[in-house]
Order: structure tokens, then C-alpha cells, then sequence
């Protein structure tokens, strides 16, 4: 089966609360509004790409509880393949409590992630699907590792949320590095991004350790990339953030979509970007997702 797109790795489920204020300890506070979706990394970039209209797969592992069944049901609802995705008899699925505070739209996570044995694809699985590009969150690395094996043609990307043993052993093999400041911090041992000189000499260290095409994010100040032969700086669209949730994923998924329809890199940005950029302007992680029209359009009065 022809795919266009593969994502590996973490699923969740999440149930935000939105607060006028962050609670102090050993108090109580109330709220009026909430919201449940599906999360993880690579399962809201599967989300979106489904949902905008790629044929895609999603590779992980859940549980067969409730909330395992309420992430099934949402990829189902927007067509994505979840033949690669291990259902675990006796597994917690993921669970994330986020708080978004109503006056910033910043979030703060709080994670139950149960230990399990790793996700291991079967060359006979594989042998099922062909995708054209591979997206990878490093939370599932030997499954990430038999996907490059068994497809060394795709394009490959990586998801960088922070340096951890997934994402270090993967940012050298991937045509596309996609890294957070957080990793890019925790690489380079730089004490910030704050300067033009900071982010060239970050730029230079992540391409001379991986030696790929690498784009570090930078939230609201934007994000850098270096393309192979220098670096370039991007501003962040302007943008009035109400909730931060799944920007990062969204401008993954976005970025993939852009490379699966053979845009410039720069375009491929460009359009990344606006399309985080909109996705704080609304509540919800995979609900804050945009339509591409509306993507396009934002672009087309853009600076």
C-alpha cells in the first residue's frame, strides 16, 4: 500500500484545563471550561495530515482502555492507517493533564507515561506500506531505526522536541532536523538564542555534529534554519496567543505536508509557521488545527 506519510512514535491522551490563574499548592480551584483530544508529537502531526487530506499511518503504542479507545476513534474519524499502531493488553495509554493559562496561553504538562517494552515493527508490516516521507518524534527509536532501514529512499524528518536518546541517535540520520530551542540548547550548551550571533554559532555546531538540514524553533521569536550552505532567520507571524498546545506538532505536520507536495524549503517554512501562528489564536490542541484555505489565505496578506 502506497502512503504518503508515516509518523513514528508517541501517543497520548490529553485533557486541558484553562485557568484564570495557576493554582498555589494544597489549594483548590475551579474552572469552566476543558477540553479532551488526542496528543503526542507524532500522533497530532498523523492527525493533521489525515485530516487535511494525506493518505497517512501512525506507528505507536496504546492501551486497551478508555482512553486508548477514545484515540482510535479520533484517527479513525479523519482516515489515518492505524494498522502499524500496537494496542497493549494491560498498558496505561499516555495520559497528559495541560493547564493553559487564559492570560498568556502558555501551558504547563504534566505527563503519566507508564513504563512499556518499545515498539518494534516486523519486517512483514512493513512490507505493507511504502511511504514517501517518514516523520519520527524519537520516542519509538528502534521502530524509527527498522523504518530507515526498510525505506531508505523516503524523506525522513525528526521531530526534536529535547536531547534524549531517540531524538541523539536519530538527528544524524534524518533529511530534516527539526529542533526546539529547548534541544538546540541542550545540544550547542549555548546559554541562549537571544543574539543573531547566538543562533548562527547554534546553527553551526547542530549542522557540523548532523550534518543535515536543520531548523531550530523559536516560539514567538520565530525560528532559524541553516540550509546546507548558510543560515537563515524567520520571524514568527504575529499572532495573539490563547493557547499554545500542539503548535510545535502542527508546524511538523504542516512542514511535512509542505515537503509531500514538493514546496521550497522556504515556502515549506513559511507556510509551517502561519500555520502554528494560527493554531495559538484558538483553544484545544488538535482542535486549534487550521484549515489549509485558511493557511493560504493568512499567507497571502502576510509580510
Amino acid at each position: 500500500m502506497s502512503l504518503d506519510v508515516l509518523c513514528i512514535g508517541h501517543a497520548a491522551y490529553d485533557v486541558l484545563f484553562y485557568l484564570e490563574r495557576f493554582p498555589s499548592e494544597n489549594s483548590k480551584t475551579e474552572i469552566s471550561f476543558s477540553l479532551e483530544s488526542g496528543g503526542g508529537p507524532a500522533a497530532n502531526a498523523a492527525y493533521l495530515l489525515s485530516k487535511w487530506g494525506a493518505s497517512c499511518a501512525f506507528a505507536g503504542v496504546i492501551g486497551d482502555d478508555y482512553y486508548g479507545q477514545q484515540i482510535l476513534v479520533e484517527f479513525q474519524s479523519v482516515g489515518t492507517d492505524t494498522s502499524l499502531l500496537e494496542v497493549c493488553s494491560g498498558f496505561s495509554t499516555p495520559l497528559s493533564l495541560i493547564l493553559i493559562s487564559r492570560q498568556t496561553g502558555s501551558r504547563t504538562v504534566v505527563n503519566r507515561k507508564a513504563v512499556n517494552s518499545p515498539l518494534r515493527l516486523q519486517p512483514t508490516a512493513l512490507a505493507e506500506v511504502s511511504p514517501r516521507i517518514l516523520l519520527f518524534d524519537g520516542h519509538e527509536l528502534e521502530a524509527a531505526r527498522a523504518a530507515l532501514s526498510a525505506f531508505p529512499g523516503a524523506i525522513s524528518l525528526l521531530d526534536a522536541g529535547s536531547a534524549r536518546e531517540g531524538t541523539l541517535a536519530l538527528a544524524d540520520k534524518v533529511t530534516y532536523l527539526l529542533a526546539s530551542e529547548r534541544f538546540a540548547l541542550q545540544v550547542t550548551e549555548l546559554p541562549n538564542l537571544a543574539s543573531p550571533e547566538l543562533q548562527q554559532s547554534c546553527l553551526g555546531i547542530l549542522r557540523r555534529r548532523f550534518g543535515t538540514t536543520t531548523v531550530v524553533t523559536l516560539g514567538e521569536k520565530g525560528l532559524i534554519v541553516h540550509d546546507g550552505e548558510r543560515g537563515h532567520q524567520l520571524d514568527a507571524f504575529p499572532a495573539s496567543a490563547v493557547d499554545t498546545t500542539a503548535a510545535g506538532d502542527i508546524f511538523h505536520g504542516a512542514f511535512a505536508y509542505g515537503v509531500l507536495n514538493g514546496q521550497p524549503l522556504w515556502e515549506t517554512l513559511r507556510f509551517a509557521s502561519m500555520a502554528a501562528s494560527l493554531s495559538v489564536s484558538s483553544p484545544g490542541g488538535r482542535q486549534s488545527i487550521p484549515l489549509i484555505a485558511e493557511i493560504e489565505r493568512a499567507l497571502a496578506h502576510a509580510q
